[in-house]
């Protein structure tokens, strides 16, 4: 009797022991960037960006007013490069709802960003901004590109997405913005944190 307690408790710290060990594995590789932004309800983080071919400075202060879509991107980024046609087009579809599109550079310089966008072609109506130092990109709390939140026209961070972004979710996001929802964050796909190699 005593033989088949121990071996009842054996079993029990078993079981317990492998549910741990799954609830651990299930842990690991999981993006700690994949949290919901503490900046979702909050006023978005302000920025003050020359363009990248220079010039004079774009600042969230002069947007006001608008709906603002701010997307980070690199040349890097195979994702960034697969939602690019996308961003243009929806940047060029709202352009006449006020509603402004702006791409920051990522951890990469002005001139590299410029020779990606005359191959893969850019939206008029949109800003392309450097962020020396990646300030902005800190402030944001870009985890991995390409990363694209919305900004409400007073001002607050009501959406973000994570991952490669199309048409239709841009559209739709900014639709909701525009009945006054707050779409909150959709992750999509992965997202990369440097280039490769």
């Amino acid at each position: 009797m005593k033989g088949r307690g121990l071996r009842w408790v054996g079993y029990g710290i078993a079981i317990v022991a492998v549910a741990f060990a799954v609830v651990l594995a299930s842990r690991f590789g999981t993006d700690p960037g994949l949290v919901d932004s503490p900046l979702l309800g909050q006023p978005a983080p302000q920025f003050d960006l020359a363009p990248l071919e220079g010039g004079d400075p774009v600042s969230l202060t002069d947007l006001q007013g608008d709906i603002v879509v701010v997307n980070f991107f690199a040349s890097w980024c195979l994702e960034c490069r697969n939602e690019h046609q996308a961003l243009v087009s929806t940047a060029d579809a709202f352009a006449d709802d006020d509603v402004t599109f702006v791409s920051i550079s990522y951890q990469e310089s002005p001139p590299a960003s410029l020779d990606y966008l005359v191959t893969a072609g850019r939206s008029e109506v949109t800003h392309y901004l450097a962020d020396p130092g990646s300030r902005t990109a800190i402030a944001y709390g870009v985890f991995g590109i390409p990363e694209t939140f919305f900004i409400d026209r007073d001002g607050v961070v009501v959406g973000k997405i994570i991952g490669e972004s199309d048409a239709f979710t841009l559209g739709a996001t900014i639709d909701a913005i525009e009945r006054g929802e707050s779409p909150g964050q959709t992750v999509t796909g992965d997202t990369q944190q440097a280039p490769a190699g």
